[in-house]
């Protein structure tokens, strides 16, 4: 999903997002507002970012830029998976691999997110699923390290 996409998606929330010359954060959400730090370069960062403060307006609430306390590192956890789950979907990278990439950095690309962010994710859905192959479709995903294969193959 790119970062049009993300921000039409917004938009039909009624959600402002506005570019900013932010100093301590690349994203923030005050009730329908979003910033996104303005001097970002990449479409994909700001991809990225977008898709969190989005996970933010739909699973968080009140201040939770206080990451010491235990409530608000949940809330950050479930807007990260949210936006993971937004942007990086197994039937997404199972396109992916279909469509022809064979490393992380092209999937990153096919994806329009950061490798960072790709990486992330895999972590994340590797706590979730575990480390073994999983049959989506057509293909196994294995997160741990990342293969996906045609079952035909």
């Amino acid at each position: 999903m790119t970062y049009e996409q993300l921000l039409i998606d917004a938009n039909s929330e009624n959600l402002n997002v506005k570019e900013h010359l932010l100093i301590e954060h690349d994203g923030l959400i005050v009730g329908k507002r979003i910033a996104i730090r303005k001097d970002i370069d990449s479409s994909a960062e700001k991809s990225c970012i977008l898709a969190e403060e989005l996970g933010h307006y739909y699973t968080s609430s009140g201040d939770i830029l206080d990451q010491s306390k235990p409530e608000n590192r949940k809330q950050e956890h479930r807007a990260r998976l949210w936006a993971y789950n937004k942007m990086i979907t197994i039937d997404k990278l199972a396109n992916a691999r279909k469509s022809g990439c064979r490393n992380r950095y092209e999937i990153a690309e096919y994806l329009d997110v950061t490798e960072e962010f790709l990486q992330e994710a895999i972590d994340s859905y590797k706590e979730i699923y575990g480390s073994g192959y999983h049959q989506y479709g057509d293909y196994l995903i294995c997160f741990d390290p990342l293969n996906i294969y045609m079952v035909t193959e």
